[in-house]
């Protein structure tokens, strides 16, 4: 919660208020948001703060995957409470792409599923997708566990 705080983070990126109603920017454009819309563009930071409030947590990428087939999604890219390390008994190629490859292995967390934006070779059960905690764009959104 501190770097929501230090950064003044009040709602999600691309929500805007406008006479007392909130919207916000789509691909189609500004719309009015509604109670029912899946929340998207939200940081890890922001999705475990509210994990968080509501007394629950973040499911771990593993948790995830052995869940996804009773989980509907695919609609925005899903937050674990999983740090991006390899998986065990990787090894690092030597040269460029191991360095290459290891400078993505670093403060960076998981997400899992994919969203309306994803290709179809990469929207599947088993793909890694990582980015830094406070990165809010790439219809990244939340599911909690108990």
């Amino acid at each position: 919660m501190y770097w929501i705080n230090q950064h003044k983070i009040k709602q999600p990126l691309y929500w805007i208020k406008k006479d007392m109603n909130w919207f916000h920017y789509t691909l189609s454009g500004l719309e009015e948001l509604h109670p029912d819309d899946i929340l998207c563009h939200i940081s890890f930071y922001e999705a475990s703060a509210y994990a968080f409030w509501k007394g629950m947590r973040l499911p771990t990428e593993f948790e995830w995957e052995i869940a996804s087939p009773h989980l509907k999604w695919g609609q925005r890219w899903e937050w674990t409470n999983s740090a991006y390390l390899p998986y065990p008994n990787f090894e690092t190629a030597k040269g460029a792409v191991g360095e290459y490859n290891g400078k993505f292995m670093v403060n960076l967390m998981v997400l899992r599923g994919a969203s309306s934006a994803t290709a179809d070779s990469h929207s599947r059960t088993t793909y890694r997708n990582f980015f830094a905690p406070e990165t809010q764009w790439q219809f990244s959104g939340i599911r909690l566990a108990k």
